[in-house]
């Protein structure tokens, strides 16, 4: 089975919602080295419905000229969780509706496709992490609190895990890594 890794960018306050504060702090090598050692094993991208819509447009134009990661996110098949959507193939090659949220459905598509990629996609995270499907879960943390937004974690969530690995990156965002809390 493969291993499914989640990638959020987030503030200290635990918002992910559109990341549009990530600009202040570039986009330095050691961060596209970062989530590119975490892009590179994976064989498949599962999105959630919300993030397709705003990844398709920013991602399905660009080339490896504009973006080193353009290759990844335009050559992986892309797997969308959504059941309002039927057709996204059109929309950004190499995707494919994957139905709504289905546990079973997720465990089957590790099996049959290995390691999964998810970036973003709160609402779709939250219930991976619910159902224990999520392998690893990096959080880069950006050291700034915005106060209001969509949290990965909702309120009253209760979710154990385990450190796996802290990076501090010359931007001064920390590269957290969790997996699932031991038994």
């Amino acid at each position: 089975m493969g291993a499914l890794r989640v990638h959020e960018f987030t503030t200290v306050d635990g918002v992910v919602d559109a990341p549009m504060w990530t600009m202040d702090y570039g986009f330095p090598d050691d961060l596209a080295a970062s989530i590119g050692a975490l892009t590179a094993p994976a064989r498949g991208i599962l999105l959630g419905r919300t993030t397709f819509e705003m990844f398709a447009p920013a991602w399905s134009t660009r080339t490896v000229e504009d973006d080193e990661g353009a290759p990844f996110f335009n050559d992986t098949t892309k797997y969308v969780v959504t059941s309002t959507l039927t057709d996204t193939g059109s929309v950004w090659r190499n995707s494919t509706v994957l139905g709504g949220y289905d546990a079973d459905r997720v465990c089957a598509l590790k099996d049959e496709v290995g390691d999964l990629y998810v970036s973003g996609s709160a609402t779709l995270v939250r219930a991976l992490l619910a159902d224990g499907l999520v392998d690893e879960l990096h959080l880069y943390v950006y050291p700034l609190a915005v106060g209001t937004g969509i949290r990965l974690f909702a309120e009253g969530t209760a979710q154990p895990l385990a450190l796996l690995g802290a990076e501090p990156l010359s931007n001064g965002v920390v590269h957290l890594t969790y997996g699932p809390a031991a038994a």
